[in-house]
């Protein structure tokens, strides 16, 4: 039989204190039923003695302190899970949200996971196609990987979240791969636009929505994403499915964070956001993986937004101390009219190399992917001389390498938002664009690769 409290003592907030306790558990469920019959729920932040700080999950607004009762109930929050969620949108807390029928749940399972043992960890290896030149040719993502996308405001990250829900596969195993989509604190609009995208191209009949809007209590923005990861961890090490988790915006969950910590009166850290971030960004990125034994695996994609467009940001600076790499969306590419605007030059992905060459891509990815960047940042050194000096100034090499750096802006990385590339139409891209330069300036990619897949004269020197 479950206590019921009477001794509300005081709301702050999204927070309530209710003293009295016996034996109140850290993130422990609560319940709290209002004279009217209404319930609310939360959870236990605080545990001091015999009094328990609970956070209030639908806010604190109408709540009457002096007839609620509170109910302890012992476990913390869970989300029921089963295949069935495939193709379903749920809100923020769990709930459908798409007008069709509540989950008959295989098991619940605590959203905040249980830690991964290290040794039990597989090295990622493998390559995702997500269609998109820029990332597939340049800056690969490899299965198991934690890839995030730091963006500003106004730049197309919606449109790019979708298209690569959309489009990534493993290759040799589509039927078995499922997109967990989290979308934190955006607007009505948003939301509309990545379910009806989803539902417009049928990506949704291997997708599972968390929507958590920007009118939503702050608190619910802190268990979407964990939401997202349960689901996820489910399909992947119960049901042996390749995982694809994007979760967008991080920046409007760090913001709750931080709006949490300053109802609690806590010291704040750096920017006034909570001296814990890094070790509560890090509870959810690594929770992406392969684990030894199991089919399955949980690729990550967070999407942020630089606050001011600021890679030192903290969100931005944590994020990148935590995950394997950023591919980051360029202000200047966009006013271009490139789509998507992706910088490739400060984009990384740090385990590119585990996931490409023969058997996973073709064997001149590597060689092909160096020469790119490469020949790039030569071309765009030219066209900054140009810009001081004047083209005079460039000789006739330099020249080449401009417009090489022109032409992959126009044809390698703007793509559009519909175009899905595969990684053969990719690399043969990459070869067309070198054969601008004389076979001579190929200096990073191996003889018997340029006599194999250069289209230029052979005899070019």
């Amino acid at each position: 039989m479950l206590k019921e409290y009477r001794t509300i003592t005081e709301v702050v907030g999204p927070l309530m204190l209710v003293e009295h306790v016996e034996g109140a558990k850290y993130n422990e469920l609560v319940e709290i039923e209002q004279a009217n019959g209404e319930i609310r729920r939360g959870r236990v932040l605080e545990v001091d003695g015999d009094r328990a700080l609970v956070q209030l999950f639908e806010g604190s607004h109408g709540l009457r302190i002096a007839d609620s009762k509170a109910r302890f109930l012992g476990r913390s929050i869970e989300l029921g899970v089963s295949r069935d969620m495939l193709g379903r949108v749920f809100d923020g807390m769990g709930r459908p949200i798409d007008g069709g029928p509540e989950i008959i749940p295989k098991k619940r399972m605590d959203i905040n996971g249980e830690p991964i043992n290290p040794a039990a960890r597989d090295y990622p290896s493998e390559f995702i196609q997500t269609g998109i030149s820029a990332i597939d040719g340049l800056n690969t993502l490899v299965r198991g990987q934690k890839l995030p996308i730091f963006s500003g405001a106004g730049l197309p990250h919606a449109q790019l979240a979708a298209q690569i829900a959309r489009q990534a596969c493993v290759l040799g195993s589509d039927t078995n791969f499922a997109v967990v989509f989290a979308a934190i604190g955006i607007t009505f609009e948003e939301a509309d636009f990545f379910v009806s995208d989803f539902r417009r191209t049928g990506a949704i009949e291997r997708a599972v929505l968390f929507m958590n809007l920007a009118d939503d209590p702050a608190i619910e923005r802190i268990s979407t994403p964990r939401m997202a990861l349960t689901a996820a961890e489910y399909l992947a090490f119960e049901e042996d499915m390749h995982v694809l988790v994007i979760l967008t915006d991080i920046t409007n969950y760090a913001e709750a964070l931080r709006e949490i910590s300053a109802a609690r009166k806590e010291v704040p850290g750096r920017r006034g956001y909570p001296g814990y971030m890094y070790t509560d960004l890090a509870t959810m990125y690594e929770r992406a993986g392969r684990i030894k034994g199991k089919k399955g695996s949980i690729t990550q994609i967070p999407i942020l937004t630089m606050p001011e467009d600021d890679k030192t940001h903290p969100i931005p600076d944590l994020t990148g101390y935590i995950t394997e790499g950023q591919i980051i969306l360029s202000r200047e590419l966009y006013r271009k009219g490139v789509n998507p605007p992706i910088d490739v030059l400060p984009s990384l992905s740090r385990l590119k190399d585990k996931g490409i060459g023969e058997g996973k891509t073709r064997e001149d990815h590597a060689d092909t992917m160096n020469q790119l960047f490469a020949a790039y940042a030569r071309g765009k050194e030219a066209k900054e001389l140009a810009v001081v000096l004047g083209e005079a100034a460039l000789s006739d090499i330099d020249k080449l390498y401009a417009k090489f750096a022109d032409e992959f802006e126009r044809r390698y990385v703007s793509q559009g938002f519909e175009t899905n590339r595969s990684i053969e139409e990719t690399l043969n891209l990459g070869w067309e664009l070198l054969s601008i330069l004389p076979r001579s300036e190929l200096k990073r990619i191996r003889d018997e690769y340029i006599d194999k897949y250069f289209p230029g004269d052979k005899g070019d020197e």
